[in-house]
């Protein structure tokens, strides 16, 4: 665990000070031709950060092996119509005992990239697999301006 807590605490952004911009709160999953039963009720809290370029996320989910996993991320957002954004974004979550199931980890440290989008409340996020039990995850929930 202190592992998890170091991950955080180097990931936050000075601009953590002025407080969160936003909370989201994951609901579930897909996983895309799953060859294992992964669990797809993956609840959630993240508060970010909105930079003028980056926006900066920690939070914690329950895995899809039913494991707490803190995360941190970085994202990339443009905003292609009112309300709604498109963007990637990247990451390092903490799957405990679970790291030898992925084919890129340091420990139980998993990286995780993928694309985003957000309409409203509303937020989706598409992680790539290699295929060795999914070939990719779609993530869901709800998201909420905290101004």
């Amino acid at each position: 665990m202190r592992l998890s807590a170091l991950i955080l605490a180097a990931a936050l952004p000075t601009t953590a000070l002025a407080g969160p911009d936003r909370v989201s709160i994951l609901l579930g999953s897909e996983h895309f031709n799953a060859t294992e039963d992964f669990r797809e009720f993956n609840p959630g809290v993240f508060l970010t950060w909105e930079g003028q370029t980056f926006d900066y996320s920690v939070g914690v989910f329950q895995n899809s092996y039913s494991n707490v996993s803190p995360l941190v991320s970085i994202s990339y957002d443009i905003e292609v119509a009112p309300e709604f954004e498109v963007g990637a974004f990247a990451g390092l979550a903490v799957y405990p005992g679970e790291g030898d199931r992925f084919d890129h980890s340091i420990g139980n440290v998993i990286p995780l990239i993928g694309l985003q989008a957000r309409y409203r409340n509303v937020f989706a996020q598409l992680l790539p697999a290699a295929g060795q039990s999914t070939d990719g995850v779609l993530a869901f929930g709800l998201t909420f301006d905290l101004d």
